[in-house]
């Protein structure tokens, strides 16, 4: 007896609307990352892209545990001697509040060809409207917010 993988065709992606308002960064990423990978469908199988699409809204709302707000650094390198950027949390808030939700789900997705594929499948809003009315997206059961579509 051989193990079933699902094919291409047999693949059924949902849809589902998460609200970080009032959300811990950590929690909310994981929840995502768990079905961007599809771990959460009994056809779960590593080697495929079997997850969902998940909309992230309010994202400039989300909470942080801790002294994080001050103290975690963000840093990126320009690829010129000296051109180490480093900026607190607060300020990455400030300036592009997705960019904190988007991170800390990639990464929790695989560093591969597959992980970048299921990270293509995230949508991340800063405020609470989104433009994905028409999939009909799902309310997440633990998001009971007001989800403007």
């Amino acid at each position: 007896m051989s193990t079933e993988f699902p094919s291409k065709n047999a693949i059924t992606r949902q849809w589902h609307v998460l609200d970080a308002q009032e959300m811990v960064l950590g929690k909310l990423a994981s929840k995502a990352a768990m079905l961007l990978m599809g771990k959460t469908k009994p056809s779960y199988t590593p080697f495929l892209d079997t997850g969902d699409h998940v909309i992230v809204v309010n994202a400039s709302k989300v909470r942080v545990s801790g002294q994080k707000e001050e103290g975690k650094l963000y840093r990126h390198f320009t690829g010129y001697p000296g051109g180490l950027v480093s900026k607190s949390l607060k300020r990455v808030r400030a300036e592009k509040p997705t960019r904190l939700i988007e991170d800390a789900i990639q990464g929790m997705l695989p560093k591969t060809k597959l992980g970048k594929q299921m990270y293509r499948k995230l949508k991340v809003y800063a405020g609470p409207k989104h433009p994905h009315a028409a999939q009909k997206p799902t309310v997440m059961a633990e998001n009971q917010g007001k989800v403007e579509v």
